[in-house]
C-alpha cells in the first residue's frame, strides 16, 4: 500500500491553525478521504489541537506532517505529527469547568487510538494515529475515536 507523506510549516501565530485545517483537509480529499467522513471530521480536530497547542505554548514555529493512505485503500491508519521547537514534555493539567482552554491533550487522547510524544533534535514531537476500518462506512464510523481515559483532567504541550 502507498502512504503519502506531506508536510506543513506552521508559524507561531494562532492565525496558523486555521490554515493548517484547510490544508489538512485538502490533503485529506487528495487521498480519498471524504470531508463528511468521520475519520477526516476527527483528524482536522486533532489537527486543531495539535497546531494549537504548538504554536501558543512554544512561541516557536512547527512542522505539521501527515501520513496518509493511497486513493482506494479500505483497511488504513492516519498519522499526524506536530514537531516543534520547546524540549518541554507535555505535561498534564486539571482545567476547570470554566476554563476555555488546557483540554487538548485530553482530546487527543480521547478521540486517537494511539498518541505518544518524543524528543525529536532540539525540540519535541507529538503524534497520534487514527485507524480507518476495512469495509462499509459504517463500520468506519464505529472504528473512529474512543473513550477519554481523563474525565476531567487536561493535558497542555508546554
Amino acid at each position: 500500500m502507498q502512504v503519502l507523506q506531506v508536510q506543513l510549516e506552521v508559524r507561531p501565530d494562532p492565525a496558523e491553525v486555521g490554515r493548517a485545517r484547510r490544508w489538512a483537509r485538502s490533503r485529506l480529499a487528495g487521498s480519498g478521504i471524504e470531508a463528511d467522513e468521520p475519520l477526516a471530521e476527527t483528524l482536522i480536530l486533532l489537527v486543531s489541537e495539535l497546531v494549537t497547542n504548538a504554536v501558543v505554548h512554544t512561541g516557536c514555529p512547527a512542522v505539521l506532517r501527515l501520513s496518509l493512505p493511497g486513493v482506494g485503500a479500505e483497511s488504513v491508519t492516519v498519522r499526524l505529527e506536530v514537531a516543534d521547537a520547546s524540549d518541554r514534555a507535555p505535561v498534564p493539567r486539571c482545567a476547570d469547568g470554566d476554563a476555555t482552554g488546557g483540554r487538548g491533550l485530553a482530546l487527543v487522547d480521547g478521540l486517537a487510538d494511539r498518541w505518544g510524544w518524543s524528543p525529536e533534535g532540539a525540540g519535541k514531537r507529538i503524534w497520534c494515529e487514527l485507524d480507518r476500518c476495512a469495509g462499509t462506512r459504517g463500520a468506519a464510523e464505529a472504528c473512529v475515536g474512543g473513550a477519554s481515559a481523563y474525565e476531567g483532567l487536561a493535558f497542555e504541550a508546554v
